[in-house]
């Protein structure tokens, strides 16, 4: 059960982050969305703690893909830039998360 709360407070937080663009481009109204998406973000990583997953790992996982899916969801939402040696900046990102994982069961 831990691993749902992980995964879904990911969304959340991509998601919450994706609307700071809304936030600063648009309507002020989306800072509310950022801040309930925040809390809620940080509420279900704190029930994925609960149910057993480590700080270290937990956490690593949760920026980790929070920023490769929000730079993925960026070049395809806002066209913004992903270069390769961005895309190795997450690849490298992910097999940091991976050693951390795999050396915390050690």
């Amino acid at each position: 059960m831990g691993w749902t709360f992980l995964v879904a407070a990911i969304l959340a937080e991509v998601a919450t982050t994706l609307s700071l663009r809304a936030a600063a481009t648009r309507s002020r109204a989306w800072y509310a969305a950022v801040v309930v998406g925040y809390v809620l973000a940080l509420g279900l990583l704190s029930l994925a703690l609960a149910h057993g997953l480590s700080l270290g790992v937990a956490y690593g996982i949760w920026t980790a893909s929070g920023v490769a899916l929000v730079a993925v969801a960026c070049r395809l939402l806002f066209h913004e830039p992903l270069t390769w040696v961005m895309s190795m900046g997450m690849g490298l990102i992910v097999i940091g998360v991976l050693l951390i994982k795999f050396g915390s069961t050690s």
